[in-house]
């Protein structure tokens, strides 16, 4: 007679592990059911919904700027690029003006943010993989990162700073020269992550040829990010679709070769280096002036739909917002990019060793409230 778990698990010899909800390597409440033969799965599949906190429909119980905080709560790790899309859609449909100044302290903010997860998201990495000293030194790196925002935000973490018209305070001389601090500091380490990780033969040995994601599976499944530019394209919304001021600014796309985990941190790694770049540029050019408009008390958009995007840390972020007349959204979608990141999993890590699942599964830099806002 056939067991249950036997129609589950299919052949005799194979049998089901819960990887996660609490699992080291999953980062959050995610729980991936594999079918196992052996150390090898044969089928995987991704379970969501442990941290589910229901963002979109809390939007459509609160005013347009009750929502500022929810932005934050969803990729905390990128929270400022999180609250840019929102803002930056509020405003393309009240059509409100940003002052100059704003625009570019937005950008080193969010840039700074950029660079601070990719630095949780490679020291992760890296100790998902053995390795223990590299996230120290990220984290020594990313400190720095969060005094500074800290000083002119009042938070480390999930970030509340932009609004309708603005950002809530002006940097100063302090910020400036500490953010020049950082740049020097960060691009003498860079050499040293080389040293210590990229160029690390155990390193190579574990992520050189695992999880390759080709052009087709990328255009499959909208892999955007991070994921898609270690495929070899060459799209970022920065560029290929400017907001903000960022078409001032002159920075690269970097792009892997094979579309495997080791071009995907490489690519993240370039990625800081490309930050580095455009915070410069926009100290240079910082222009004087307010940081923001006067704001309304009560904010109510006209009856439509709207759409803006950003390229989040992990990818394209989408928010769509539909308005009724009233200062509260009858509808707003967020398309987030570590959801359609994750897409592959299954197709992706068929048949592979627990050991390389784990090495293809963190070279995604997934955040899992992100998925489940």
């Amino acid at each position: 007679m056939v067991t249950k778990l036997e129609k589950i698990a299919g052949p005799k010899h194979r049998f089901l592990l819960n990887m996660g909800p609490q699992h080291p390597s999953t980062h959050g409440v995610l729980r991936i059911v594999l079918e196992m033969d052996g150390e090898y799965a044969m089928a995987i599949d991704p379970v969501l919904g442990y941290g589910h906190r229901m963002h979109e429909k809390m939007a459509e119980g609160r005013p347009y700027n009750g929502f500022y905080p929810n932005t934050g709560r969803m990729d905390y790790l990128g929270a400022i690029l999180f609250s840019h899309g929102y803002v930056g859609l509020l405003e393309r449909m009240s059509g409100a003006e940003v002052p100059e100044r704003a625009e570019f302290i937005r950008v080193i903010t969010a840039e700074l943010n950029r660079i601070s997860s990719h630095l949780v998201g490679i020291g992760a990495y890296v100790l998902d993989l053995g390795a223990f000293t590299p996230i120290l030194y990220a984290f020594d790196d990313r400190e720095m990162i969060l005094d500074m925002l800290e000083a002119i935000t009042g938070s480390r973490l999930t970030y509340c700073y932009f609004r309708v018209g603005g950002v809530t305070k002006d940097i100063d001389d302090t910020f400036i020269r500490r953010a020049r601090a950082f740049i020097d500091r960060m691009r003498s380490r860079l050499p040293m992550y080389k040293d210590l990780v990229t160029d690390n033969l155990i390193f190579l040995k574990r992520t050189k040829g695992i999880g390759i994601i080709d052009r087709d599976m990328a255009a499959r499944y909208g892999i955007t990010g991070p994921v898609l530019r270690g495929s070899g394209i060459s799209y970022d919304v920065r560029k290929s679709e400017p907001y903000s001021v960022y078409d001032r600014f002159d920075f690269d796309i970097p792009v892997g070769e094979n579309g495997d985990s080791f071009d995907r941190y490489v690519v993240r790694m370039e990625e800081i280096a490309q930050s580095l770049r455009i915070i410069e540029q926009a100290l240079d050019a910082l222009p004087d002036g307010p940081v923001m408009v006067k704001p309304k008390k009560k904010l109510k958009l006209a009856a439509g739909g709207c759409n803006y995007t950003v390229e989040a840390a992990r990818g394209s972020l989408s928010y769509y917002l539909v308005g009724d007349g009233s200062d509260t959204p009858y509808r707003l979608k967020i398309r987030v990019p570590s959801y359609s990141n994750l897409s592959p999993l299954p197709e992706l890590c068929k048949g592979m060793l627990l050991s390389d699942l784990v090495t293809a599964m963190g070279s995604l830099d997934l955040v899992i409230p992100e998925i489940d806002r």
